[in-house]
């Protein structure tokens, strides 16, 4: 997932907001339902998407995803317009996510289903039945990490954030993504090196 900017007269760049977007900010702050409700929708999908990559249940994630815009819209006059709201949305379902976590057996149920269904982390020829089996093998290395690696796993490799985007969606800063990343993929080579020789030429 990218934010995109070209960096021409008038365009957006990454960490801004389009004027449409501050328009419909500044509309929903005067207490405009219809401007609120248009920036759920434009923020609904990925919200609830990370809210299920880190639960594993569609309905947890559902209530997660609406207590988002319920706290973000409360706390819409304290919100930086210079930061990307998409980012400032994953930020409060994350932390909640976070919370309303019960057990690690969610989380890897997720990543399980998504690995199932991202066949293109899978690299080279492969038949459908190979895939899966090398799907299955990746995402039982990736659980022998910690939940802290996964989660960075997660945020940069399968939601395809930026380094930026994942330290605002975390609260951290970008040297502290970096290094956290570092160390998870070393973790996760280390694993797969040892226990699943299988990956080592496959894995993305």
């Amino acid at each position: 997932m990218e934010i995109s900017g070209e960096g021409a007269e008038g365009v957006p760049q990454a960490n801004e907001l389009s004027p449409s977007s501050i328009d419909l900010i500044l509309r929903a702050r005067q207490g405009e339902g219809a401007a609120w409700e248009a920036l759920v929708r434009q923020h609904q999908e990925p919200v609830f998407r990370l809210a299920y990559l880190f639960l594993g249940d569609s309905d947890e994630a559902e209530d997660i995803a609406q207590e988002t815009f319920i706290r973000a819209f409360q706390a819409l006059e304290r919100y930086d317009t210079s930061r990307p709201m998409r980012l400032w949305l994953f930020s409060i379902a994350a932390n909640m996510a976070r919370n309303r976590r019960r057990s690690i057996g969610r989380f890897l149920n997720a990543m399980q289903k998504l690995l199932r269904e991202e066949p293109q982390l899978i690299r080279g020829e492969a038949s459908d039945q190979e895939q899966r089996l090398q799907s299955q093998a990746l995402w039982e290395a990736v659980r022998r990490l910690g939940l802290k690696d996964q989660e960075i796993v997660y945020l940069r490799f399968f939601l395809e954030l930026s380094v930026e985007e994942t330290a605002q969606s975390l609260g951290v800063a970008a040297g502290t993504v970096k290094s956290r990343l570092y160390r998870a993929l070393e973790r996760l080579r280390q694993v797969i090196e040892r226990e699943y020789p299988e990956l080592k030429d496959l894995w993305v």
